[in-house]
């Protein structure tokens, strides 16, 4: 079973899911890549794993880094699971390029930047984080408006 919870934002809604023990996807609604299948086939509820997310996202909101992860449960192939334990790696406040990232995996930049445009878990698992070679914002699934803000907002632009 797949658990929803709703939460408003300085960015807009957003929606958690979980599969009752840990995060499994943290979406700005209606982004890109937002999975419409959980409005039908998801029940509307609160677990503790949300509470520590709210709880998360408040620290952020706040211009803090959080200093924890809440439990977090990534569904994907490996290369896409290790791209997002890496953007897990880069520290707040902090950028890295895809090219740094594909050097690091052996893989190409392309192929890094298909991975971070599909990560489950926007903000706690940083996709957000990750520019372009020159330092350049480049995509976001979530809006290059709201990149910018999250990078100002970690002081990082």
């Amino acid at each position: 079973m797949t658990y929803i919870h709703h939460v408003d934002s300085p960015l807009g809604g957003i929606t958690m899911a979980s599969d009752g023990d840990a995060l499994t996807g943290l979406w700005f609604d209606g982004q890109r890549h937002f999975p419409k299948a959980l409005a039908g086939r998801a029940e509307l509820t609160y677990l503790p794993v949300f509470e520590q997310a709210e709880a998360w996202l408040r620290i952020y909101f706040s211009g803090r880094d959080p200093g924890f992860t809440p439990p977090l449960s990534l569904s994907g192939t490996p290369f896409r699971t290790s791209v997002w334990d890496m953007l897990l790696s880069i520290p707040f406040g902090q950028t890295a390029t895809y090219g740094q990232l594909a050097e690091r995996l052996g893989s190409a930049a392309r192929a890094v930047g298909g991975a971070v445009g599909r990560n489950p878990v926007s903000l706690i698992v940083p996709c957000h984080r990750v520019v372009g070679a020159d330092g350049r914002l480049t995509g976001y699934a979530g809006g290059l408006e709201r990149k910018t803000y999250l990078l100002r907002l970690e002081g990082a632009l």
